[in-house]
């Protein structure tokens, strides 16, 4: 009798989970031959690398023993000093109402880990961040997709929906929303708030991406908003503004919650990188970093131009496509009879990469959308990508 090879037990909830679309994004971008527009992967030559090398060499000469020892759950107190000052531009904030995490990732996952119970249910845009939806369903949570246009999510049904599910939590992207790029506009975040405040119910609002903007305007996140600050949790990252690499982005929050924010992230990882925080410490204090983000927007935006110029034309008469102020994500719904994932394999083999958009709804997703990034590559690589990209389309719709 051949014995059967060793496998360790999975727990229920990672059952028939030996893969995700995080890391598919990677493993695509990583191919030869492919023009991956699947990830919202930065393009390596716009990292500020001087000044960040330049504050690693002043944390390892002037901080080195205490940069590579254990830290505080917490985050060390020149982060959050830092994180607090950048906060307090829209929302007045101190140091000891920062939790320092691993990037947003984790911060989502402290969150689910402090807050969720098996079969709570949280209220998300639908669509909305895959990975959000992915960190709150390994904690048992059930997410609802709540009904999106082109502002963002809608008050009367995010009303309703907390009405009729009871929710534990809401989770929203408000500015260049990841994966449609949309943007809330002031009156619809006062109108959202409001809802929130009349139903007493928490917001956790992510802001990878708000500093990314392409015309200068900004946008104070809803947490700014009278009553807001002590009812949201707000997630911020260095990913998207400094590099990616270093793992490190902090969470605002005001009250008890804090302390349990702590006890999760100690359970998680016991605390971020002390050396990454330091530095990144130092950079914010010594490096402009507003300038450094405002000139990579201004290639971001001729990207963005660059990626709808060539595949307006392309799209079937019926398509949508979304035109952001910012960030790094261009949605496009196909239409009827398309299946984006369907398509996927067909494209990469004509050298090409998206993200299928199904992966983002919490349910009832459209299979015909798709998400690309228009950041990582330059416009004439998008140009031609773009075209080929065209050809798959255009084969499909033949057989329509």
């Amino acid at each position: 009798m051949t014995a059967q090879p060793f496998r360790f037990p999975v727990a229920a909830r990672y059952a028939g989970m030996e893969s995700s679309p995080l890391k598919d994004i990677f493993s695509l971008a990583a191919r030869e031959n492919v023009v991956s527009f699947a990830g919202g992967i930065p393009d390596p030559q716009l990292f500020d690398l001087a000044p960040i090398k330049g504050a690693y060499d002043w944390v390892l000469t002037h901080q080195g023993t205490r940069a590579l020892q254990y830290g505080v759950s917490e985050g060390e107190k020149e982060l959050r000093e830092q994180a607090a000052r950048r906060l307090s531009r829209t929302v007045p904030t101190d140091a000891s109402q920062i939790r320092v995490t691993s990037g947003s990732q984790e911060g989502l996952f402290v969150i689910a880990q402090a807050m969720l119970e098996p079969g709570d249910v949280v209220l998300v845009e639908s669509p909305t961040y895959l990975a959000a939806v992915q960190a709150f369903a390994v904690h048992g949570a059930h997410m609802i997709g709540v009904e999106t246009d082109e502002h963002g999510v809608v008050p009367d049904a995010l009303e309703h929906a907390i009405r009729t599910h009871h929710p534990r939590l809401v989770y929203l992207i408000p500015t260049f929303q990841n994966p449609t790029g949309r943007t809330m506009p002031v009156e619809r975040r006062q109108a959202v708030a409001e809802v929130l405040l009349r139903t007493d119910t928490p917001l956790a609002e992510d802001d990878p991406y708000g500093e990314l903007t392409f015309t200068g305007a900004t946008w104070a996140p809803i947490a700014s908003l009278p009553g807001m600050s002590e009812r949201t949790l707000l997630l911020n990252s260095m990913s998207k503004l400094m590099a990616p690499g270093v793992r490190i982005g902090w969470m605002r929050a005001e009250g008890p919650i804090l302390d349990t924010l702590a006890v999760a992230k100690a359970a998680i990882s016991m605390q971020s990188s002390v050396v990454d925080q330091l530095t990144v410490a130092r950079y914010l204090d010594t490096a402009d970093l507003d300038a450094h983000v405002k000139q990579v927007s201004a290639v971001h935006r001729e990207r963005r131009d660059a990626m709808a110029a060539a595949l307006t034309p392309l799209l079937p008469a019926d398509a949508r496509i979304t035109h952001p102020d910012g960030g790094m994500f261009l949605w496009a719904a196909l239409g009827e009879g398309y299946d984006a994932q369907d398509m996927l394999a067909e494209a990469v083999d004509a050298g090409v990469a998206y993200l299928p958009g199904w992966s983002f709804f919490a349910s009832d997703p459209d299979r015909s959308t798709m998400r690309l990034s228009f950041v990582t590559h330059s416009p004439e690589v998008i140009g031609d990508a773009i075209q080929r990209l065209g050809e798959v389309i255009a084969g499909r719709s033949a057989h329509l």
